[in-house]
């Protein structure tokens, strides 16, 4: 079953879900199982979404008009999605940047697979520039120190960019904070995986 939810940012009647619920509709979406809020997508109190996801069930597809009508950010839009995958649920972006984004076809798993590794990838890094801070802070302004290593977030953003023509290695691996002998000890310049990152993904 196909089920469509909107959202616009304003309560005040200035903003419409027109757009959205004639693509919703085009898309095959009963008007019956289309759910509406109206609120920023930074508020955690969306009860439409909620009723929405609650009562999915499995073998069950949930569109959306553009990706940012259902996350309030990165980190948000990717537990909603493992959540409705755990349940057997799909996920499917009409239009804009995530167009590219169907977890009911294989290609479209690969595609939010990248964004899950930038949004874990965004984890990590704050991490690390905490941990970071706190060493230099200690320090009392020593400058310097060791490369951040490597970690799984970093490995999957690194298969996914090596091997593109318009990458950069060098920005990459500042990027990551990673040595270019450390990037090409895990994953090769095609962006397949050696040891080390099968040994390291395999460990996580």
């Amino acid at each position: 079953m196909l089920i469509g939810y909107m959202r616009v940012s304003k309560t005040d009647g200035s903003q419409s879900t027109d757009l959205q619920r004639d693509a919703l509709l085009a898309a095959g979406v009963d008007p019956s199982k289309l759910y509406e809020d109206h609120a920023s997508g930074k508020e955690d109190d969306r009860p439409e979404l909620a009723s929405c996801l609650k009562g999915m069930n499995a073998g069950d597809t949930l569109l959306v008009w553009k990706l940012d009508r259902l996350g309030r950010d990165l980190r948000h839009l990717v537990n909603t999605v493992h959540n409705l995958t755990e349940r057997g649920i799909g996920l499917k972006v009409l239009t804009g940047e995530g167009a590219a984004i169907d977890t009911t076809t294989a290609s479209g798993k690969l595609v939010f697979g990248i964004f899950a590794a930038l949004a874990e990838f965004e984890r990590e890094l704050i991490s690390e520039r905490t941990k970071a801070g706190l060493a230099s802070a200690r320090a009392r302004g020593r400058k310097g120190g060791r490369p951040y290593k490597m970690t799984p977030a970093k490995v999957r953003l690194a298969m996914a960019a090596v091997g593109h023509k318009e990458t950069k290695i060098g920005s990459l691996c500042e990027e990551l904070g990673v040595t270019r002998q450390t990037l090409y000890r895990h994953v090769s310049p095609t962006g397949e995986l050696r040891p080390d990152g099968k040994k390291l993904l395999k460990s996580k």
